[in-house]
């Protein structure tokens, strides 16, 4: 989920090759009863782009009655980024946001200064056995962005580009890539996008950003004759033209780079930032809980519990 439940995120083992910059093979974790693989950051690459950080949430099954439930919890100097290939979960935030979410669609969520938000399995999902598989990345915001207000947008499959032909299909999420433009607010030059690839089928890689990278999840990929399997993040070298192939099942692809920022971020629990100082202040403003005139709020509808500053 968005919410980090680590104060230092553990890091997956990272493996490099001559035609690839980098490859992530992410190790899966138990959080809160479901797998997580996650991918950024790692020890090797802190980003890809703007992207700093990476989970594939399942896939997971619930019973009757059982759900996601993570309380609210605080993020600053980042954007969330959900999107699910399988089930639904209901997202609210301190701005008043009560949204659910579907496969096909994306919620979009600026921090900027200081937002909390909850992620909890619908009472309408809980009355009969549900399923959950999905991607959640947070993108860290430019050092002139991190002090903005927060921000929550939700666009449905049919706002989302969509293009078809030649045994591929893609879905832009956010940015611009192939010619078509996402209608998500962006701080920063980025791609993300969701790709299917039937059996033999080639995509090329957008060549109009400075940092590319592929994470399989479902099937295999070819590139330049070494195959890549479901759960690996591959980053590319920089101005190479790239295209992959899909094995012979098939391929799920997310595609997702962008410009580099101009240094690295400081990462604690749930904070992205480009001083220690922001993330200090922010642990101090979280753990005062004075909701009513503080820097943080609780979701106005998902008020009653929080998770605590570790």
């Amino acid at each position: 989920m968005s919410w980090n439940p680590t104060i230092e995120p553990q890091c997956p083992d990272v493996k490099s090759m001559d035609l690839i910059e980098t490859l992530i093979v992410p190790r899966a974790r138990d959080v809160s009863g479901f797998e997580v693989r996650r991918a950024l950051p790692s020890p090797k690459r802190q980003m890809v782009g703007p992207f700093i950080f990476f989970d594939q949430m399942g896939p997971a099954e619930f019973l009757t009655g059982q759900g996601i439930d993570v309380r609210p919890h605080p993020h600053i100097g980042l954007a969330t980024v959900t999107y699910l290939y399988k089930g639904e979960f209901q997202h609210r935030d301190s701005l008043g946001t009560n949204q659910m979410i579907y496969p096909g669609e994306v919620n979009w969520m600026i921090a900027g200064n200081g937002v909390t938000h909850s992620e909890r399995t619908s009472e309408k999902t809980r009355q009969n056995p549900s399923s959950l598989l999905g991607i959640q990345t947070w993108v860290a915001l430019p050092e002139e962005a991190e002090e903005t207000g927060a921000a929550f947008e939700h666009h449905g499959r049919e706002a989302l580009p969509f293009l078809e032909g030649e045994g591929k299909q893609v879905r832009l999420i956010i940015g611009d890539a192939y010619g078509q433009k996402a209608p998500t607010k962006t701080f920063t030059e980025m791609f993300y996008a969701d790709a299917i690839l039937e059996a033999g089928s080639t995509l090329p890689l957008p060549d109009n950003h400075e940092d590319r990278g592929i994470y399989v999840t479902e099937g295999s990929i070819d590139v330049a004759g070494d195959v890549f399997e479901a759960g690996q993040m591959m980053v590319f070298k920089p101005g190479d033209k790239i295209s992959v192939a899909a094995g012979p099942a098939g391929a799920r692809l997310i595609l997702l780079g962008g410009a580099t920022l101009g240094g690295p971020r400081h990462i604690w629990w749930n904070f992205v930032a480009s001083s220690k100082e922001k993330i200090d202040d922010a642990k101090a403003a979280w753990a005062n809980g004075d909701w009513q005139h503080g820097r943080f709020k609780l979701p106005p509808d998902d008020n009653e519990e929080f998770i605590p500053l570790p």
